[in-house]
């Protein structure tokens, strides 16, 4: 596995490399390069001490062998033949976790996120299921330690809401968040549905990367700001001042509202951040789909039209169209319990990835 090593003693240099600019005052004072190269120490930090652990591995191997070779004494020889049958189980095992190390990692996935969800096809039905699910994952949030706000949502006409979204604070949270993205269709009986007859609605979900002013430069000259009176709950307070903020992106057309906080000032702040976000995602999905003619990729195509999961409340299942799963515990699903799904398919995104790189 030579072509391992030498990828492995590629990256050892590349992080001494980056400890030594890190220090440099030159550097430092240039906060943009510092933060990235901050960053990528950090991520070549595990590979280089795994590099170390597996380079000590292949020398005790190479020393047992060679002892084997010169030695005649039979007690010395049977302990270097154990050695060696304990360091060739090993190794394959570490050469596998490595290769999963090497896979190039998605700089977004440890960011901060924006997520929309928004009514389709179903009318009341499909407000209804994005109430249901704004609190499906609001459960999954508490579960993984996240934090969420917020920013913005429309009471549907009934129950439920036209589209709400929020910001989304914690640990490696993108990564896990942006399988989301898509179409959410569901199966069930509504509640205003007399006859007992199964219906077919449809949400969109939409993750953004939450994108700081280092990933992506917001000229506030091409922004329209309006301010206009905040609709639904919130009290006397609410409907009285113009606390709601309108930013409309003139280049583009991207239009973000945020109304959500009492604040003026807070909500023009919150709608920076997912304007800021949004065009962020879009150039990001360009990227994307021109790296799409070369290699397909299981997420990030950019398409939100893709049908990805079917709820389906008669049979209590599940299932993901992007890699065939289903599951038959909606109930604990809808009460916050996806990590196993997430996980399976974060899984199939490595082997995607793994195909498409020799190692």
């Amino acid at each position: 596995m030579s072509d391992l090593l030498s990828k492995l003693e590629a990256i050892h240099f590349r992080f001494i490399e980056v400890g030594t600019m890190i220090t440099d005052p030159e550097i430092i004072s240039n906060m943009e390069r510092y933060v990235k190269l901050n960053k990528e120490y950090r991520d070549l930090e595990d590979i280089d001490a795994v590099y170390k652990e597996y380079k000590n591995v292949l020398g005790n191997l190479n020393s047992a062998k060679t002892l084997l070779e010169s030695e005649t004494d039979p007690e010395m020889r049977e302990m270097a033949k154990m050695e060696i049958a304990e360091l060739d189980q090993l190794r394959p095992i570490m050469e596998e976790d490595i290769k999963l190390l090497l896979i190039p990692k998605d700089p977004e996935d440890d960011k901060n996120a924006i997520m929309e969800l928004r009514a389709g096809t179903g009318g009341d039905e499909a407000c209804i299921f994005v109430e249901d699910c704004f609190r499906m994952y609001t459960m999954f949030f508490k579960e993984m330690g996240w934090h969420y706000e917020i920013l913005n949502s429309s009471e549907g006409t009934t129950k439920g809401y036209k589209e709400i979204s929020m910001e989304i604070i914690g640990l490696g949270l993108y990564g896990m968040l942006k399988f989301e993205s898509g179409v959410h269709r569901v199966q069930r009986v509504p509640e205003t549905e007399s006859q007992g007859r199964v219906h077919t609605s449809a949400i969109t979900v939409a993750v953004l990367p939450e994108a700081e002013e280092v990933d992506f430069n917001l000229d506030m000259n091409d922004v329209r700001k309006d301010t206009f009176r905040a609709s639904g709950a919130g009290g006397q307070h609410i409907n009285k001042t113009e606390s709601a903020i309108r930013l409309t992106h003139i280049p583009t057309g991207v239009v973000v509202e945020c109304q959500d906080g009492r604040s003026q000032h807070k909500n023009l702040e919150k709608a920076i951040s997912v304007l800021r976000s949004r065009l962020y995602q879009a150039e990001l999905d360009r990227v994307h789909n021109e790296r799409a003619a070369q290699r397909k990729t299981l997420v990030s195509t950019g398409d939100r039209s893709a049908k990805i999961r079917t709820y389906n409340y008669p049979q209590g299942r599940i299932t993901d169209h992007r890699i065939n799963k289903t599951m038959y515990n909606l109930s604990a699903f809808m009460n916050g319990d996806m990590k196993e799904m997430i996980d399976s398919l974060k899984m199939a995104e490595n082997a995607e990835k793994l195909k498409g790189q020799e190692i």
